[in-house]
């Protein structure tokens, strides 16, 4: 899909249509990629940046908001695909990019070994020397379009956020939520916090949040899915539902069917919500829509109950 700013949108089709997008961003005939999708997504999307005229030796950069594989798995058939591409990554994902094997094994942990195949393949894993290291408020030249990198932990510890200075807008990965377009009413994009496994921590999150929109960016890019606007009202929203999500976490902290308690209490929290933002989706496609993502934020909630447990 093209859009504003020269920056263009894959879908990756991870799972079902437009549910993780690939950004193009491009200048002066040079392009750079912000996330990956996995494996599966790579033939489909070199043939749109074909399409969008990019040849693979334009391609300068591969830039990775964190390395959960819905946005890394790719990464090394990427590089396999694109000779003249650098992989940018934040420094603690840089490892698991050079050697996946321990981001396999705790894939499958989290997944079961069929489903993690089907939804991830083969991860490839990149040399070295073609990835670079980001610190914190570095900045990048895509042909001359400057790129800052900003750590935003929260949602992983291995996240950062990619400023685009000449669109004004951010590319989010997971940090600013999630905002599928099956949830847009009349009111706007609607917006949620995911807390996968295993590195959830709400007052991170709120602070990486609040630095985004602090910038006032026109627009955010999200991995799931695409561009929204009206940034502010976004943010506030995040900022009370990860709130919410803490509470309600805390609230079932020693049930002994906790995980399910909280998911069924997620459940009621997102539902009210969205209809109170004006969506019109039936029970059932809403939870067809949204159960794999409850799953894993009652998941990721329960793992940060334990680690709280543990100091």
């Amino acid at each position: 899909m093209r859009g504003p700013d020269d920056i263009d949108v894959i879908d990756a089709h991870y799972v079902r249509p437009r549910m993780a997008a690939i950004h193009v961003i491009g200048h002066r005939g040079r392009a750079a990629l912000v996330d990956t999708g996995t494996s599966h997504s790579v033939p489909a999307a070199l043939a749109a940046l074909e399409s969008f005229g990019y040849e693979p030796g334009a391609v300068q950069f591969v830039l990775l908001t964190h390395v959960h594989l819905d946005h890394a798995g790719g990464a090394g058939a990427f590089m396999r695909a694109l000779p003249n591409a650098t992989l940018v990554v934040h420094p603690r994902g840089a490892p698991h990019m050079i050697d996946p094997s321990k981001l396999i094994l705790a894939s499958i942990a989290v997944y079961g070994e069929a489903r993690y195949r089907s939804l991830y393949g083969e991860i490839v894993p990149v040399d070295a020397a073609r990835v670079h290291v980001t610190e914190d408020g570095e900045r990048l030249s895509l042909a001359g379009r400057e790129l800052e990198f900003w750590f935003t932990p929260g949602h992983a510890m291995h996240h950062q956020a990619i400023v685009d200075h000449a669109s004004r807008t951010v590319f989010t990965g997971d940090t600013f939520g999630l905002s599928y377009r099956e949830l847009d009413s009349a009111a706007g994009p609607f917006i949620f916090p995911t807390t996968t496994p295993t590195q959830f921590d709400p007052l991170q999150l709120e602070s990486s949040v609040a630095r985004i929109a602090a910038w006032r960016p026109a627009a955010v890019h999200l991995t799931h899915y695409a561009r929204v606007g009206d940034v502010g009202r976004l943010a506030a929203d995040m900022t009370e539902q990860v709130r919410a999500f803490a509470a309600l976490a805390l609230h079932h902290a020693d049930a002994p069917d906790r995980r399910e308690r909280i998911r069924k209490e997620l459940r009621a929290l997102l539902r009210e919500r969205v209809g109170a933002h004006g969506c019109a989706l039936d029970e059932a496609r809403f939870d067809a829509l949204l159960a794999d993502d409850l799953d894993l934020n009652a998941d990721g909630l329960v793992a940060w109950l334990e680690r709280r447990a543990r100091g």
